[in-house]
């Protein structure tokens, strides 16, 4: 009995172990997220968070900004230098059949200027003489080559052939964009611009057609028949082709809304008599003697030149005399 007691003091001496609760299992979790809040003192962006940075610019956004920069009016020179990126990467296969890399550069800023000066009617002006020019330099160039009277580089042309046939639509554009004369001359720098361009066509076109298909090649000066390609040299079949050059080119500046159709008229006139001089001149002084800086490029400044200032003054002369 004494045993009995003895062990039944001591089980009610001794204290109860409180039974805690235990899941039967545990949460299926990492034991890095155990922790809800975890800290890290160099935190580094996921790759999907950065990739929807790079997408948080809406390309739908970019191209209607670029648009409307394209679209100002007046022209400013972010839409010219914008549109005539554009412009040219896609006719760069056509840039490249007219143009050496050069000439390409060239061909960029004079695009950028006439877009900044004249818009998109100006630049398309442009355009019409660079793809009727090079179209009509490629005509027979198989036969011109054998003859020898082919222009260089199977006709693709230099910054020196680019801004020798631009200069005077060049500076026409100058004062049409600085406003010189104002308002009242406006008007007058476009006349000239599309008269330059006018006359430079009217000369390449006469020029490449008469070296293919001229029968009788002869000097203006003195009516002595010539070979082909004869500075200074003109036949019956150039002549007739650069006059309709001329009409097609003032025809698509009128439509454009460049030029009026009285103005057509003017610029049809003006380019075919500064053509003419052009070629008395070719035959009088280039490769003369004393004249060896007189080589084609500086001619064509020389042929425009005359072309856009006698368009301009014929078209003073008929306002004056309508007043």
């Amino acid at each position: 009995m004494a045993w009995s007691n003895t062990l039944l003091q001591f089980h009610i001496k001794s204290p109860s172990v409180p039974s805690l609760p235990f899941p039967h299992s545990l949460p299926k979790r990492s034991p890095i997220l155990l922790n809800p809040n975890p800290t890290n003192p160099n935190p580094k962006p996921p790759k999907m968070q950065f990739l929807h940075r790079i997408n948080a610019v809406p390309v739908q956004g970019v191209l209607s900004r670029a648009i409307d920069t394209i679209q100002s009016s007046p022209p400013t020179w972010q839409s010219a230098i914008l549109s005539n990126l554009v412009i040219f990467v896609v006719g760069t296969p056509l840039l490249v059949a007219g143009l050496s890399l050069s000439g390409i550069c060239a061909a960029f800023l004079l695009g950028t200027l006439t877009w900044r000066a004249f818009g998109s009617p100006g630049f398309l002006l442009v355009a019409s003489y660079f793809v009727i020019g090079t179209a009509v330099t490629k005509v027979k160039m198989a036969q011109k080559e054998a003859q020898g009277v082919a222009e260089k580089r199977k006709g693709r042309r230099g910054p020196g052939s680019v801004f020798g046939s631009s200069a005077a639509g060049c500076v026409c554009a100058f004062l049409a964009i600085y406003g010189v004369g104002g308002e009242a001359f406006t008007r007058l720098w476009r006349l000239g611009f599309v008269a330059s361009f006018c006359t430079k066509l009217s000369d390449t076109v006469s020029s490449e057609i008469g070296k293919a298909y001229g029968k009788t090649t002869y000097l203006v000066t003195d009516f002595r028949i010539v070979p082909r390609g004869t500075e200074g040299a003109v036949s019956l079949e150039g002549t007739v082709a650069g006059l309709l050059a001329s009409v097609l080119l003032a025809s698509i500046g009128c439509l454009l809304g460049e030029i009026s159709v009285p103005e057509v008229l003017i610029c049809v006139i003006a380019s075919q008599i500064a053509n003419l001089g052009e070629s008395i001149i070719g035959a009088s002084f280039q490769g003369k003697e004393g004249f060896h800086w007189l080589n084609n490029d500086a001619v064509n400044v020389i042929n425009i030149s005359i072309g856009c200032i006698l368009a301009v003054l014929m078209q003073q002369i008929l306002q004056n005399w309508q007043m």
